[in-house]
């Protein structure tokens, strides 16, 4: 989400990875960018990846050339958060974590391919600025964004990557009306809620009532509450399974969103969010 702006670009940023082996008793050559523990335990995990039947400590330190203290304690952290595992023989093996998180970058992956044309053709109707967002934890995370071809239009800017942003923006309360009741809890809390501006929903109850309309209307509505002057339409898209993956938005500037513009734009959304879902499989 963002302000109205007369235009806006965005680029990404990309930190090269320092490639360098250390030796067990040298001082760790390593780009100073980069975190040398983190580094260490990527390593280790790309051994344990080339090893189809897990490999022992000692032949994981002499790959790696680390010594067998340092590698115990990385191997003993990265089993705690699941990334490592033991075989049947006691050898590490990949953890089952890896197999979680692969599975997790396809679907967004695959989510994003499979929403791309839909997206476009919805960002070339209403001329607005469109994106795709997704849940990661508890922080809506904008996985695609599509400019408003306007000269007035609406940037997305760090701000909305937030943890405490869901209740406050149309694509978060999109998927936020689909979820469990313990799960919606588990991102927003149990209030107050965090105010943006005035218009920011505060209250649980409030919110509740909001994500019942959610539902009966089919797409969500934010009305200067993430941000003023910005008003957004969203929807939510489900796999196959029936469950919400995400949710597709379109944002505009106040002074647009009124009389037919607005309700084509709430017939796109609703329109194009089912399209989505369908190529999901839903």
């Amino acid at each position: 989400m963002g302000i109205p702006k007369t235009d806006q670009r965005y680029s990404g940023l990309q930190a090269d990875a320092g490639e360098s082996r250390r030796g067990a008793d040298s001082e760790p050559k390593h780009d100073r960018r980069t975190i040398q523990s983190l580094e260490r335990a990527v390593d280790l995990l790309e051994i344990l990846a080339s090893a189809g039947d897990g490999m022992a400590l000692t032949e994981i330190a002499k790959r790696s050339e680390l010594n067998a203290s340092t590698c115990h304690h990385l191997l003993a952290t990265l089993t705690k958060r699941g990334l490592v595992g033991r075989g049947v023989s006691r050898n590490y093996v990949l953890g089952p974590r890896i197999a979680h998180l692969s599975e997790s970058r396809l679907k967004h992956f695959s989510f994003v391919d499979a929403a791309l044309p839909v997206l476009r053709e919805l960002n070339e109707a209403t001329k607005e600025s469109v994106q795709l967002a997704a849940m990661q934890g508890k922080s809506l995370a904008t996985l695609a964004k599509l400019d408003s071809m306007l000269p007035v239009r609406v940037g997305f800017d760090d701000e909305y990557s937030r943890s405490d942003a869901a209740h406050a923006t149309a694509v978060g309360k999109a998927i936020l009306a689909w979820l469990p009741e313990t799960e919606m809890v588990r991102i927003v809390g149990t209030g107050p809620l965090r105010s943006f501006t005035e218009r920011t929903i505060l209250s649980c109850e409030e919110l509740h009532e909001n994500l019942r309309l959610v539902r009966r209307n089919g797409y969500s509505w934010e009305n200067e509450e993430f941000q003023l002057g910005v008003v957004c339409v969203g929807g939510a898209v489900r796999d196959q399974s029936g469950a919400v993956v995400g949710a597709i938005g379109v944002s505009m500037p106040r002074m647009r969103a009124k009389g037919p513009h607005l309700e084509a734009v709430k017939r796109r959304v609703k329109d194009s969010s089912g399209r989505i879902s369908a190529i999901c499989g839903n």
